[in-house]
């Protein structure tokens, strides 16, 4: 039986602006599921937690977004609980865990909790569950939130709790909820006095390489300024790690007595702790902590007075044309920023320098984008296959993933060999989920014993891959001794990560038969491999000798950086690639930032998911020409000329046509003719008659011309275009095209004249008769085409055929203008008829001596 928890809701309340609440807390509790806003400060993370261990039987997991956060917020309720609570707080992240049999209150990071419910839906043992942080719409968080809903439907006594400091509240209450919107509880937090004001700086924040030096230094001088002015501990806002760490050295830089500390996730615990944990007591220097968005609200830095924001963060973005993904530095929104600025004053009266224009900061976005629509999918797929909801379809989720980037996921999954066509997991694929690494690494950790790479030197390279570790010249293979032999906290941290990564390698070796093994593979041969079986979609091999780029087997092109040393490498195993417009990226716009060398027989085999022969056939100088290709993926192997058959001919022409555009057809007078009517029928009926555009003709290239290019020999010009227009036309309609748009309209000299229509793409234009003026006496009624309803343009011509009068009004012609063309041309024409009376002289193309004869 569950033993009482043993929390002091009086003393853990004692102070914090949300005991206030107790009362309604409680009672959202007891419906199962509650949505509570607050903002940071407030110590809803402190006081909600034991408060639903003292209402619910169970243990109480919380979910944190970050292992910083993690650790800060289960040593902050310890402390509150005292000697009673000892060992009732515990925490859980990737390789380190304090949680016993006797833990009452649980913090997790999202990960583990996801492959807690991976392994047992129903969650046993745990009575309730509180997300914190939800507005931050991080991807693991948003698809935790979904599948705790799902949970609750097993289990109808878990109680789920939404916790945030901004989000929609009333949308996260009605997906929660069962049936009905889940009660939400808002805490308000009267803040003390805040000066607000804004410190632009005279230059560019930010440009191709990201955060400008020249910024950093700015944002460095406002922090030490303002720490200065309210002689209390500062808290600046950075991007990125890096950023911190430069920040960090310009300002210890400008006043080296003061005590500067970084935070930010590759930081070890220890230093993460000393950040978090405040000064001791008052006579310690003056502290600035240089942060990234992590202490924005996850957790509290105490004694800050003053805030200083760059209005930057970085956030992940997939770029679909190119099939890259990774983390930006963009914009923050303005709800980060508000809630930047309020750090300053949650405890005493602060200030808050925002290191941009106000301008700047109405250009922000309002909020925080859900990172379900930018980032990278995979594992993402693979944790929804898992559980039984592939693409997510079926599963309560805020926002539903964007189709093409969960298709791409899905791809990739498939080519590791994690799901089948269904998107279903595979057996592979299910043991791949459970583990504690993304899809892609665990995957490789797997496999690499398969390949004869040792457990330890597989656990090496995945924990390199995993831990965002990077090398300036992109070179995995350097990246590793140099974290072998290093003592800084990323190399603990990459030690420590590979320790446990081969621990599971050594256990799942993959599930060979005895027997089976591979010859063992050199270590140097490692991070090429693992790599390689990671992202199989991303072995390369180099444009041309000397090149810095390389094409990807995806179809991507990008560079690596100038002096890397993996230049000389034929083929590598690329395992990070990004966006990067200028210099960084080539002409290819993309840069590698992480690969490794690889052979090009190891490229073949781990790539042999990604081989394929096909038949490539191009229009080159009029004729059509085949290659037969070997490739792997988009990377072309080799390619033989062989003859063109007929089945090649039509995809051919198809695809020159669809790049080049409807004008690389060679349209004969008849069949322009034709195009023309029709596209003046479907400007004036629209459907049924066919748009015959240049967009829509390109658009249903696939209807009309392809089944006339089985007749065309080959050649553009042999195609028979109108009748191949012919075949748009609608039934039984076509048979009044020509009572609609006649081909020749009669003149009243007997003639029949041709009748020239507009181009398609010209909405203007109406059809035009060219004629002779003298065949056109008598004629006072301009004739009017599709059923009456557009007027046919009369050109009337000089008897040398030169345009004497444009118009659509003959009756008004011959009733004025007339009379001044006759005078004009009567001297210049004598031999032919000019009568005063229009209306009544015969209409002809004669001379008056052929009249009179």
């Amino acid at each position: 039986m569950t033993q009482p928890a043993p929390f002091d809701l009086d003393a853990i309340g004692a102070g914090l602006p949300v005991a206030a609440a107790r009362g309604r807390l409680e009672a959202a509790v007891r419906t199962g599921a509650l949505v509570v806003t607050a903002p940071p400060g407030t110590g809803k993370t402190t006081f909600v937690p034991p408060l639903a261990a003292l209402s619910t039987p169970g243990r109480v997991v919380v979910v944190q977004p970050r292992r910083v956060a993690v650790r800060a917020a289960a040593r902050r309720l310890a402390h509150l609980a005292g000697e009673a609570g000892r060992g009732a707080v515990g925490f859980t992240v990737r390789g380190e865990s304090t949680s016993s049999a006797v833990t009452r209150v649980e913090f997790v990071t999202p990960g583990i909790l996801l492959r807690r419910l991976l392994a047992d839906a129903s969650l046993d043992g745990v009575g309730a569950v509180v997300l914190d942080e939800v507005h931050e719409r991080s991807l693991d968080g948003d698809l935790l939130l979904g599948m705790l809903t799902e949970a609750r439907q097993l289990r109808d006594d878990l109680v789920l709790a939404a916790m945030s400091a901004t989000l929609d509240a009333d949308a996260v209450a009605a997906l929660i909820g069962a049936g009905s919107p889940a009660p939400v509880v808002d805490v308000p937090s009267p803040l003390h006095a805040l000066t607000l004001t804004y410190a632009p700086y005279d230059g560019d924040r930010m440009d191709r390489r990201g955060v400008t030096s020249g910024f950093r230094r700015h944002v460095a001088r406002l922090a030490v300024d303002a720490q200065r002015t309210t002689a209390a501990d500062a808290l600046v806002f950075v991007p990125s790690a890096r950023d911190v760490d430069e920040v960090v050295r310009e300002v210890r830089g400008l006043s080296p007595a003061l005590d500067v500390l970084p935070l930010h996730g590759q930081l070890s615990p220890r230093e993460q702790d000393a950040a978090t944990a405040g000064r001791s007591n008052a006579a310690d220097p003056a502290r600035i902590v240089i942060s990234t968005a992590l202490a924005e609200s996850s957790l509290t830095v105490p004694g800050v007075r003053a805030v200083i924001d760059t209005g930057l963060s970085r956030e992940p973005r997939r770029d679909a044309g190119r099939g890259v993904a990774g983390l930006i530095t963009t914009s923050a929104s303005r709800a980060s920023a508000e809630q930047r600025a309020g750090r300053a004053a949650r405890e005493a009266p602060g200030i808050a320098v925002r290191a941009y224009s106000e301008t700047d900061f109405a250009r922000m976005p309002a909020d925080v984008s859900p990172a379900i629509r930018s980032a990278d999918l995979t594992d993402a797929a693979l944790l929804l296959a898992a559980w039984g909801t592939p693409r997510g379809e079926g599963l309560p989720l805020l926002t539903m993933p964007p189709a093409q980037a969960m298709d791409a996921a899905i791809g990739a999954l498939e080519t590791l060999g994690l799901v089948d066509a269904s998107g279903r997991t595979t057996p592979l694929g299910a043991r791949v989920a459970g583990m504690p690494a993304g899809a892609r690494e665990a995957r490789a950790l797997l496999a690499a014993a398969d390949e004869g790479v040792e457990p330890r030197d597989a656990a090496d390279v995945v924990a390199a891959l995993s831990g965002g570790h990077r090398d300036a010249g992109a070179d995995l293979a350097r990246l590793l001794r140099e974290l072998g032999g290093g003592r800084s906290p990323a190399a603990a941290r990459w030690r420590a990560d590979a320790k446990r990564l081969s621990g599971i390698a050594g256990a799942r070796r993959g599930g060979r038969a005895p027997g089976t093994d591979a010859p063992v593979a050199p270590a140097s041969a490692a991070p090429g491999i693992v790599t390689a079986l990671a992202r199989p979609e991303w072995i390369a091999r180099r444009v041309a000798s000397g090149s810095r780029e390389y094409l990807l087997a995806s179809g991507t092109r990008a560079a690596l950086p100038e002096e890397s040393s993996l230049r000389h490498s034929e083929w590598l195993a690329v395992w990070e690639a990004q966006r990067a417009p200028g210099l960084a990226g080539g002409e290819t716009g993309s840069v590698i930032r992480l690969a490794a060398p690889l052979t090009e027989s190891d490229a073949l085999r781990l790539g042999h998911a990604l081989r394929r022969r096909e038949r490539t056939a191009v229009l080159d100088g009029g004729r059509v020409r085949v290659r037969e290709e070997s490739r792997l993926g988009a990377i072309v192997l080799s390619a033989t000329p062989v003859a063109a058959t007929r089945a090649d001919t039509a995809p051919a022409l198809a695809a020159h046509v669809r790049a080049a555009g409807i004008g690389a057809l060679t349209w004969s007078r008849g069949a322009e003719a034709l195009r023309a009517r029709l596209g003046l029928l479907h400007r004036t009926l629209g459907a049924p008659w066919p748009d015959v555009s240049d967009d829509a003709l390109l658009a249903t290239l696939d209807d009309w011309l392809l089944p006339a290019l089985g007749s065309a020999g080959g050649s553009l010009a042999g195609i028979d275009l109108a009748g191949a227009l012919r075949g748009l036309l609608p039934w039984p309609e076509a048979s009044r095209l020509d009572a609609l748009a006649p081909e020749r309209l009669a003149v009243p000299s007997g003639a029949e004249v041709r009748i020239d229509y507009p181009e398609p793409d010209d909405p203007a234009a109406g059809p035009v008769v060219a004629v002779k003026l003298q065949e056109a006496f008598g004629l006072s009624e301009t004739p009017r085409l599709v059923d009456g309803r557009v007027p046919v343009v009369f050109h009337l011509l000089s008897p040398a055929r030169r345009p004497l009068a444009v118009t659509a009004d003959l009756a008004g012609f011959w009733n004025g203008a007339y009379g001044d063309v006759r005078k004009e041309m009567r001297g210049r024409y004598p031999k032919h008829p000019w009568p005063e009376d229009p209306w009544t002289a015969p209409a002809t193309a004669k001379t008056n001596r052929a009249l009179r004869g």
